[in-house]
């Protein structure tokens, strides 16, 4: 299959003005395939030869102008057209085939109750899966669709739809969309309607999933029309769509997608078990981010790839920004959560050797295959902190107005990187420009350390810049007060670089912090008396914003060797059992279980490292007994579970079906614990087919894949091995759950003739299964737990002298990349 290049693209805009499609699916042929019809109606402005795209099972026929074409003339997914200057229609009928792996128009049986479900995810290329297109986002057109279901089911579009006499579904035409923005997504759906701003609003989900989400259809509604509310109040232009659906829909790949009118999420957030009030704010966010893409994407859309970051980085900002403001009964300070989860997935994606500009060069991304590779945390988190930062500069109001500018010119088309920085710049004074190329053409973290010269009450504050862009950054400075508490004397606003020192008023603070507020995007470093304050009293640092600027620092210096992994766990011990801040609690337990458990300790410390994990998890449910905090509960007994080295009070816990002072075990903490005792060989094949009897759903399946890989026996790493790579029957979810099950570091041994194996087995599955696969396969099915140099040798060696799709390719590259850091830290 041909990927298509910037040029060939920007040829083809030239070329054609496409303005309509009417799409004919019928969905009631099987289980494997579907009918697909396509009618294009276009202008081509000169005679020429281009192509349309489809990726069929079997191509029936084309015509254009009424003309037979050739189906034989298919190469790979190009069907060739040589066109006379003027109109012309392109009619294309085919079989297609459904998709086990999230990309096309993917199908799902529900195991709970057979019930099957389908829908699209036609990002980037995926078009061509379900119809034939002109695949690109710019050549927007208008679409009439049309499904032929089952009598049972519901289907749902871009557009308010309805059913026909014929028993046909009609979904109503489109304004000017890019393909990829085409969505359909159909079955049996159990649906929560209402009605807001005049407009019809609906929630959907799979039928077995009904109880669960008439549990949070209130908070759901309510945060989706208090988000719509506020951009009406940000945004000059109104919603520019005939109605607002969100679908809830099975072995989604990504958390979302801004479909417009029909936006689809990973029905992982329709939780069916307990969940803490960051993971509900997670999918507040999630609503506002792709709600924002309905004006930033959908209305207005990148015209090449390169400009994704557009998309992404304003949503991301936007989604953070909007729920802090319109849901603040809800959720109180987003920007925490963003500052522990969020922000690390960009400052790390942004040191390794994949690093790239927020705004690439346009040579830098000359094909589809090159652009999905910067769908990551640069795109996303370090775009978004860009903005944040581009807003504390600019100021909100200005930035608005640029966005309204941008939005006005451009609607319902296409817009570039130089589109948004010139409707920025036409709202001020400042040069938009200049700092465009500063923060968006140039790569890397920039790192701040506050230098303090002076006696007494008289002291100068300097900051020293490691890195090339400007900060404007918020100071503080604390002093301790008598009971030990670390109290605010100021903030403090500079710019980096400054003019001159920042004179201080008063005795030498006992603890300085760079970008308080967290409003930029930058590595930092304590000075002397302010590291020894922070270690010690970072408990007592009044504002958890605050705490989580810190807590981040001393991730960075973990990662960069700068501080021991043992002092870090010392620290969170020291002071993780009497934080309040949630988001704080999970991250900073995530970060000691995943990375320094896992990989930044030698093996013969990771027993100490997770007795220390499973301390600050006691600790936390001895001060929760109460009932008053239950998301630190919740999270305490899931990292306690996670760390467990010896099987008997969580194989207690499973049996009694509770944990003692609570809770009761709902299937995801059973699936939890059950994985746990299969690391550590205190389960078997009937405790786990018992288990999946009792919990029979989609995601019990998962569940049971997880626990069947991680069982301690040569015959179940065979079989999970076989399952992952000797065929293709697994689902892209059951893929997933297969390789987070198989690799463990407390069975390094049993594994270890499977690592060099790996290479060879994920460049043949991303051969055949394709990039969504071998991402998954670079994800999750990677050896992470070998951190050792002949590991990281055979993985360098492979990644020199074998070819492979670039997704995996890049997978890899930050796989060994994070493996070399790793070796790094260990080393000390």
């Amino acid at each position: 299959m041909s990927v298509l290049t910037r040029d060939e693209a920007q040829t083809r805009a030239q070329l054609l003005d496409v303005h309509r499609y009417l799409v004919d699916l019928d969905l009631t042929t099987g289980d494997e395939t579907f009918e697909s019809t396509s009618t294009v109606r276009f202008t081509a402005r000169a005679a020429g030869d281009t192509f349309v795209e489809l990726k069929p099972a079997t191509l029936h026929s084309a015509t254009l102008d009424g003309a037979p074409l050739d189906p034989a003339a298919l190469d790979g997914n190009r069907l060739p057209l040589s066109l006379t200057e003027g109109e012309h229609e392109l009619r294309v009928t085919a079989t297609m085939r459904y998709s086990r792996t999230g990309e096309g128009m993917h199908r799902f049986t529900d195991p709970t109750d057979g019930e099957s479900y389908v829908y699209t995810q036609l990002f980037m290329e995926d078009v061509q899966r379900v119809f034939a297109a002109f695949d690109q986002p710019d050549l927007k057109a208008v679409f009439e669709v049309a499904v032929t279901a089952p009598d049972d089911w519901t289907v749902l579009a871009n557009g308010i739809t309805e059913r026909q006499p014929d028993g046909t579904w009609k979904a109503a035409p489109t304004p000017l969309l890019s393909t990829y923005f085409v969505c359909v997504a159909a079955g049996p759906w159990h649906s929560v309607r209402t009605e807001h701003a005049g407009l019809p609003f609906g929630i959907h989900c799979r039928r077995s999933l009904a109880p669960h989400l008439d549990a949070d259809a209130d908070e759901i509604l309510a945060v989706t029309k208090a988000c719509y509310d506020r951009y009406h109040e940000k945004f000059d232009e109104p919603y520019p769509f005939d109605s607002y659906d969100q679908a809830f829909v099975p072995e989604f790949n990504a958390g979302a997608m801004e479909n417009p009118g029909l936006v689809t999420f990973r029905d992982e957030f329709v939780f069916r078990s307990a969940v803490t009030v960051t993971e509900r704010q997670t999918r507040a966010m999630v609503i506002a981010h792709e709600m924002a893409h309905m004006w930033f994407g959908d209305l207005v859309t990148l015209r090449w790839w390169d400009d994704i970051w557009l998309n992404e980085s304003f949503a991301e900002y936007m989604g953070y920004q909007t729920v802090n403001e319109a849901c603040s009964d809800l959720f109180p300070d987003t920007w925490i959560d963003f500052g522990v989860t969020r922000k690390a997935w960009g400052y790390e994606a942004d040191q390794r050797p994949s690093t790239h500009p927020v705004a690439p060069d346009p040579e830098a991304v000359p094909d589809t295959a090159s652009a999905l590779l910067n769908f990551d945390g640069i795109s996303y988190a370090k775009g978004a902190s860009a903005l944040r930062q581009l807003v504390t500069w600019l100021g909100e109001k200005d930035f608005l107005a640029g966005i309204n500018i941008h939005f006005k010119r451009h609607k319902f088309g296409n817009a570039t990187l130089a589109d948004f920085i010139d409707n920025l710049a036409a709202a001020t004074d400042r040069d938009v420009h200049g700092w465009a190329e500063q923060w968006l053409r140039t790569t890397g973290v920039d790192t701040l350390t506050p230098r303090l010269d002076g006696e007494g009450l008289h002291w100068n504050l300097t900051v020293d810049r490691a890195g090339t862009r400007p900060h404007r950054i918020s100071v503080g400075l604390y002093d301790r007060d008598p009971s030990g508490d670390l109290v605010l004397r100021e903030h403090r606003e500079l710019d980096v670089p400054q003019d001159a020192p920042a004179a201080l008023t008063g005795p030498r603070p006992a603890l300085v912090v760079l970008n308080d507020g967290d409003l930029t995007y930058t590595k930092l470093r304590f000075d002397e008396v302010s590291a020894e304050s922070a270690l010690r009293g970072l408990s007592r640092v009044p504002d958890p914003l605050t705490r989580a600027v810190v807590w981040n620092a001393l991730r960075d210096q973990v990662r960069d060797g700068d501080l021991a992994p043992a002092d870090h766990l010392a620290v969170a011990g020291a002071h993780l059992a009497e934080e309040t801040e949630l988001a704080l609690v999970q991250g900073v337990l995530a970060f000691a279980r995943h990375q320094i458990a896992d990989r930044y300790v030698p093996a013969d410390q990771r027993p100490a490292a997770l007795a220390t994990i499973s301390g600050i998890a006691r600790a936390l449910l001895r001060r929760t007994e109460d009932g008053e905090a239950p998301g630190l509960r919740l999270t305490a007994v899931r990292a306690f579970v996670d760390s467990a080295t010896t099987p008997d009070k969580i194989a207690s816990w499973l049996d009694e079906g509770t944990v003692h002072g609570g809770p009761e075990l709902d299937p995801e903490l059973r699936w939890r614990i059950l994985a746990r005792l299969a690391v550590l060989g205190a389960t078997d094949e009937a405790a786990i087919a018992a288990e999946l009897e009792r919990d029979p759903s989609a995601t019990g399946r998962e569940g049971a894949a997880r626990c069947r890989a991680a069982l301690p026996t040569p015959e179940a790493k065979a079989a999970a091995w076989s399952a992952l790579f000797d065929s293709d029957d697994l689902s892209n979810y059951l893929f997933t759950a297969t390789a987070q099950g198989f690799w463990q570091p407390e069975q390094a041994d049993l594994v270890r003739e499977y690592v060099p194996r790996f290479y060879e087995a994920a460049v043949a599955l991303g051969d055949r299964r394709g990039p969504a696969m071998a991402e998954a396969a670079g994800r999750y099915a990677f050896p992470a737990y070998a951190v050792d140099a002949d590991s990281l040798a055979l993985g360098e060696r492979h990644l020199a002298d074998t070819p492979m799709i670039p997704a995996l390719r890049r997978k890899l590259v930050d796989q060994l990349d994070d493996l070399r850091r790793a070796l790094k830290v260990r080393e000390g």
